[in-house]
Formats: structure tokens, sequence, C-alpha cells
């Protein structure tokens, strides 16, 4: 389990782990659950357009989820965001069928980025996912309050000089700098589960903001240090226990929400009692 193979593989979840748990915080307290899944599979027609050109496939991922959020948030002014959203995913998803169609090299590399390879993670590439995950985490440090303001209270935000739309926009840009760090390791579609299940779950256990990352952060370590434990003990796909943690994890919280409003309501009763 620690050969030097896994090693790269446990390096790899960690940092995709802490970028998903304080990035899908705000994509849970924004309700933009959507733009989370539209991103990082839209952004997959972008590293397809890549392998057709010969070119690393990580410039057009990158290209892709920065163009597809930028163009969500800028076009989400003028329209409702889940029509946006929707239109700008099928776009991207059938621009990735039509780069799919002429390349030659679908089997390797293309499924390698829908459903990741983490076990498969180089030296060469921990470095630039280790760059692009501390500037993630740097600019959420330097825009967490004017960022946290706007994604919960825009009306009192614009009120003290925040502008909502811009904050809209940083987000998008975040969302696309951990989906280009996250999808060639875990793939699109374990990237949403994680940028959900375990910020959601947190979420729910509490109200306090700086808890609720730091809880995201270890939910989604727990969900992604479990998964890579039982995906190479068992030998079964790494996705199912991504899914399956995540999703109990989120259980777990809203377990714990009721039992909260459960204790409080009986609280006054057994007062007066």
């Amino acid at each position: 389990m620690f050969a030097p193979f896994m090693t790269n593989a446990w390096i790899a979840g960690t940092i995709v782990a802490v970028i998903a748990g304080i990035v899908g915080f705000f994509v849970v307290i924004r309700g933009n659950a959507f733009l989370a899944h539209a991103v990082p599979h839209g952004a997959f027609a972008g590293a397809a357009g890549a392998v057709l050109l010969g070119i690393d496939p990580l410039v057009g991922l990158g290209v892709f989820a920065v163009g597809g959020a930028l163009t969500i948030s800028i076009m989400e002014r003028r329209a409702r965001n889940d029509a946006i959203t929707a239109l700008a995913l099928v776009t991207m998803l059938g621009l990735g069928v039509l780069f799919v169609s002429r390349s030659s090299q679908y089997s390797a590399e293309i499924f390698a980025l829908l459903f990741g390879q983490i076990l498969g993670v180089s030296m060469s590439e921990l470095v630039p996912m280790a760059i692009l995950g501390a500037l993630c985490v740097v600019a959420v440090a330097v825009l967490y309050r004017p960022l946290l303001l706007a994604s919960t209270l825009p009306d009192m935000a614009m009120a003290r000089g925040v502008n909502p739309r811009a904050m809209t926009i940083v987000f998008g840009l975040l969302l696309a700098v951990a989906t280009t760090t996250s999808v060639p390791i875990v793939g699109a579609l374990l990237m949403f589960a994680l940028l959900v299940g375990p910020p959601a779950g947190a979420r729910s256990m509490t109200r306090r903001p700086v808890i609720a990352i730091a809880l995201s952060v270890l939910f989604a370590l727990v969900t992604v240090w479990c998964s890579i434990a039982l995906a190479y003990t068992t030998n079964l796909p790494i996705g199912f226990f991504v899914t399956a943690i995540g999703a109990l994890l989120y259980l777990l919280g809203r377990t714990s929400a009721w039992l909260r409003r459960r204790l409080g309501a009986a609280s006054p009763a057994a007062i007066r009692a």
C-alpha cells in the first residue's frame, strides 16, 4: 500500500482533497452544485481537443475550464443561472464528442480524464498540481471575507463595497483552477462527488464558516484516503468508494443536524417541566 507508486497516489489524493474541501464549501453555500458539475465535465472537451492536437491535455483542460466558468459567471447576469449552465455544459460536451470522434487516442488519455488515474500519478504530475493547488488555497485565504459575504448576503455585500458579480466571476475562476488541478487525477466524475458530498456533510454539522471549511477538508481527506486504501485492498473501482463514503458523510451531517434540532426543541419543554 505504500510502494513508491502508491506514495504519489497518497500525495495527489491529499492535494485534491484539500482543494475540493475548500472550494466545495463555497459550492455548497452558494448553491452552485450544477456549476460544480458542469465545469469539470465540460472541461473534459478541452482535454480531448488537446489530445487531438497533440499538446498537453492539461492545457486544453485549463482553457475550457476557465472559459466555461467565465462564460457561465458572466452570462448569468442576463438569464437564469441553471439555463446558462446547462447550455454551456451541453455545448462543451458536444465539442468533446466531436474531438473524441476525430482522435485515435480515446481509450487511454480520454478515459483517464473521465474516471481518473490516481494510482498512476507520476512525480512530474505532482509539481503542477501542488503549484495550482497552492494558488487556489492562497486565493481563497486572501478573498475569504468578501467571497463569503457575497455568497451568503449579497445585498449586505454591496452595502459594504463588495461587488457580488465580481465575486461570482472570482468563484468561477477558483472552480476552474480546482478542476484543472484535480480532474487529471480523480477524473471529472469523481471531482464533482468530492466538491459536493463532503462539503455538504460538513455544512450540515455547523453554521460557523471556518469550522465548516475545516470539517469539509477533513471529510474530503477521509473520503480520498479511505477510498485509496479500499480500492487497493479490494481491487474495486475507487469511484465507488468515493461516492459511497461521500454520501455516508452527508447522511452523517444531516443526521447530526436533525438531532440538534430535536434536542433544541426538547430543551424548552424540559425547562417548563
